[in-house]
């Protein structure tokens, strides 16, 4: 009950000092708003998997060369009309020199003009390709940009240098890049509307207010600057990822909402807390971790729970107080909340999900039978999750047209495979014979070509690379094969094996192989703060729930894109890292609640709210944004379809709490 009693006073000072709460706030949001934009720099935007052994070789050559590395090479390739031998001709010795030329200072270039390997041909003889790695090229987004740029110098070159060919510029990041300029169509752009409508249109339903609609949306904004505060300065001192910028406002939005549409007094305060507490624990835990994705998801997720407890105990009263009527003690005033007891029937079976008035027998068999169902499905899609596949999506699903398409739609149609869009590169030390380990990398099952260019851009301080192009992209398993085969053919000595094709493989033995313990761990976390601050068996209803909703959303992923009409062949790595810690959070959030005896119908209000503002801001063909918007609104959905399997019985903490109408 200590507790509750310093919860509640919390509450009951911001309320009375409402303007100074508030004008802090304010200045959280404002100054602080702005310097988290301009502290994003201070997070790692490669979303490689750091500490694997292929991290460490693209540390290594791009240090050494500047370029390269982890980001995938442009692929220029040129065709001639039919009847014309590249080779006989001296075509593809024209088009080396071109690409050479156009690729700008500092790029590194290989071809069959650099090399005379005939992996660099296509199967119908008219057909050649390059790769070419920009001089300025890193992995973050000003590399990224500069990459892009290069393509676009790259291809205007090319078809000056060579009229009589049909020239093209692909890869990974051209395929984006178009992708991003597609932009989305008509029927897109109304599904995004009709979102947005319909997140402030549910909000006022439920709240009925002008206030309602607002005050969860600033209280998601404080909690999320105040949130990306925490982790820029911890960026500061362990390497962070760009990917908790996706996951802090997503989790913000649904937990400030849940939470605002809880009922006041004692008992929420206190679900408040421990909810912040048990959440803050189990992401404390992944922070521990010896991986980078798993230590930024944990402390994006440790952020947004101490903020947003904050924002719920101080923020809250004060926005409550901006509405109508006189609060009652321990009762936030201004909402549009009607007085009703938490222990009569009317909230015992809100809490369930029913309506009031409803036989004790029709309530306990409308509430197993929809938590049965939820739970079914949990079940269900976190079985699925072991046909998940790690990875970038394939190449051919990234965009449907454009000039990069056209490209790999070239390659492909001569022959050449896929995989020339993630090559490998392997830094050979000083001493080190770059012929020899070229031809032991030919030798490799599933190695396309191995080549070991002599020009000085290739070669530096007595190191030298070798390109390895791989027939089969690393997301699928002939690539993933043919990446663990040239790793155990190279030995685990001074040469490394890096570039654009480890970092899925990294990936996987890099975050993955942790997740068999980082999840329990985690869970144990959580499971111990609930049991010492509320009851053994509401944490032994919360916790299993909040794991299986973690889990659950990377099989809906593998099934409906991995598997269904888009086949990306794989999910983008870190996307169900994310997707699965804000699963979790939101899980115990509503558990810890529902327990407490807030309105179990919260749970969905706040999920729908959450699902409907990322459809309208993700809707649209970008694939990678696709499959995260995509894997939050599952997430929410499957929780809220869940929630109700873990509803305990309602603590009846005192004579007379408030709760909305809307939700009783």
């Amino acid at each position: 009950m200590s507790t509750e009693r310093g919860a509640v006073s919390v509450q009951e000072f911001a309320a009375r000092h409402r303007v100074s709460f508030g004008v802090v706030w304010l200045l959280v949001l404002l100054l602080g708003g702005a310097t988290a934009v301009a502290g994003l720099g201070r997070l790692d935007q490669s979303f490689t998997a750091s500490g694997g052994p292929g991290h460490r070789a693209n540390q290594a050559v791009q240090e050494r060369y500047g370029n390269g590395a982890a980001v995938a090479p442009l692929v220029a390739v040129a065709s001639w009309p039919g009847g014309v031998d590249v080779r006989a001709s001296g075509a593809a010795v024209r088009f080396g020199a071109a690409v050479e030329r156009a690729a700008g200072r500092g790029a590194r270039t290989v071809s069959f003009a650099s090399t005379g390997d005939a992996g660099f041909l296509g199967a119908d003889g008219r057909t050649v390709y390059a790769l070419v790695y920009p001089g300025a090229g890193k992995p973050d987004l000003a590399g990224l940009a500069v990459v892009e740029e290069t393509a676009v110098a790259l291809r205007a070159g090319l078809r000056a240098a060579l009229p009589e060919a049909g020239v093209e510029v692909t890869g990974v990041l051209p395929l984006q890049h178009d992708s991003a300029l597609v932009g989305p169509g008509p029927v897109a752009l109304v599904v995004k509307a009709g979102c947005a409508v319909g997140l402030l249109l549910l909000l006022f339903l439920v709240f009925r207010s002008p206030l309602g609609v607002l005050a969860p949306l600033l209280l998601a904004a404080v909690t999320s600057v105040g949130a990306l505060l925490l982790v820029e300065a911890a960026a500061g001192f362990t390497e962070v990822s760009f990917v908790v910028v996706y996951l802090v406002p997503v989790t913000a939005l649904v937990l400030s909402v849940h939470r605002w549409a809880r009922p006041t007094g004692p008992a929420a305060a206190r679900s408040a807390v421990v909810a912040g507490a048990a959440g803050a624990a189990a992401c404390g835990v992944l922070v521990l971790f010896p991986a980078g994705f798993l230590r930024s998801v944990g402390l994006g997720g440790l952020a947004v729970w101490v903020v947003g407890t904050a924002v719920t105990l101080t923020l809250a009263p004060v926005l409550a107080s901006m509405g109508r009527g006189a609060p009652a003690r321990g009762a936030a005033p201004g909402r549009p909340w009607s007085a009703v007891p938490v222990g009569s029937p009317a909230v015992r079976s809100s809490a369930m999900g029913v309506a009031p008035g409803a036989g004790p027998v029709a309530v306990r068999w409308r509430a197993f039978a929809a938590g049965a169902v939820g739970l079914v499905l949990l079940f269900l899609f976190a079985g699925a999750a072991a046909q998940l596949r790690v990875g970038n999506p394939e190449a051919r699903s990234l965009v449907a047209a454009g000039p990069a398409r056209d490209g790999l739609d070239r390659l492909v149609a001569a022959g050449v495979p896929s995989g020339v869009l993630n090559p490998l590169e392997v830094l050979v030390p000083e001493g080190g014979d770059a012929a020899a380990v070229a031809e032991r990398a030919a030798r490799v099952p599933g190695v396309l070509l191995a080549a070991a260019p002599s020009a000085g851009e290739w070669r530096r301080g007595g190191t030298a690379l070798v390109v390895v192009v791989p027939a089969g992209e690393p997301m699928t398993a002939a690539g993933a094969a043919t990446v663990s085969a040239l790793r155990s053919a190279l030995g685990d000595g001074p040469v490394l094996v890096g570039g654009s094709g480890v970092v899925d493989h990294d990936l996987v033995d890099g975050v993955y192989w942790l997740l068999p313990y980082a999840v329990p761990a985690a869970a144990l976390a959580a499971f111990g703060v609930l049991a010492a601050f509320g009851s053994v068996g509401a944490a032994a209803r919360a916790v299993p729930v909040a794991v299986l909703a973690s889990v659950a959303p990377a099989g809906a992923l593998a099934l409906l894109w991995q598997e269904g009409p888009a086949g990306t062949g794989a999910v983008t790595g870190w996307v169900p890292l994310v997707v699965g810690g804000f699963a979790f959070c939101v899980s115990l959030d509503r558990s810890v609640a529902s327990a407490a005896g807030g309105p179990e119908r919260a749970g969905p209000v706040a999920a729908a709210a959450g699902a409907l503002a990322v459809l309208a801001v993700g809707v649209g063909p970008q694939v990678e944004l696709a499959l995260l918007v995509s894997g939050f609104a599952m997430a929410a959905v499957l929780d809220a379809l869940s929630g109700r399997w873990s509803v305990g019985k309602p603590r009846v903490p005192g004579p007379a709490t408030l709760t909305s109408p809307l939700l009783v």
